[in-house]
């Protein structure tokens, strides 16, 4: 089965641990890179900053993303508490929420949405239910 999905990547202080993703992994299987997403694109400042901490992926067809979350799971981030990762499946009505809660990376329940069984796709789909 073919998938699409954007993956955002917010956490503090997680340069050095992101920077081996933002380049292609032939081993891993993952042909796409992140693009770590730079403060001074929004507020015109000279260079990065402590603040920006957010990377961004589209990957392309086929589930290569959903090996991402055990991965970015089994990172030693230095701080878990600010991990936050965004997943927009291409059936998925919006971006998902995952953080790490007791060392797992797990999906946050957003108001008014529900996962739904989607055939043999491991996720399902992220439904609005206010549509």
């Amino acid at each position: 089965m073919s998938r699409d999905a954007e993956v955002i990547v917010l956490a503090r202080g997680a340069e050095a641990l992101m920077e081996p993703l933002t380049r292609r992994d032939d081993e891993r299987g993952w042909y796409e890179c992140f693009r770590r997403v730079d403060d001074n694109m929004f507020g015109g400042e000279s260079g990065p900053s402590d603040w920006c901490y957010a990377w961004v992926i589209q990957f392309g067809k086929g589930e290569r993303w959903t090996k991402l979350l055990p991965y970015l799971e089994s990172l030693p981030w230095p701080d878990p508490w600010s991990v936050q990762v965004l997943v927009h499946d291409q059936d998925d009505s919006c971006f998902g929420l995952w953080m790490i809660h007791d060392g797992r990376l797990v999906e946050v329940s957003l108001p008014r949405t529900r996962r739904v069984p989607f055939s043999t796709y491991k996720f399902g789909v992220l439904d609005r239910t206010d549509r």
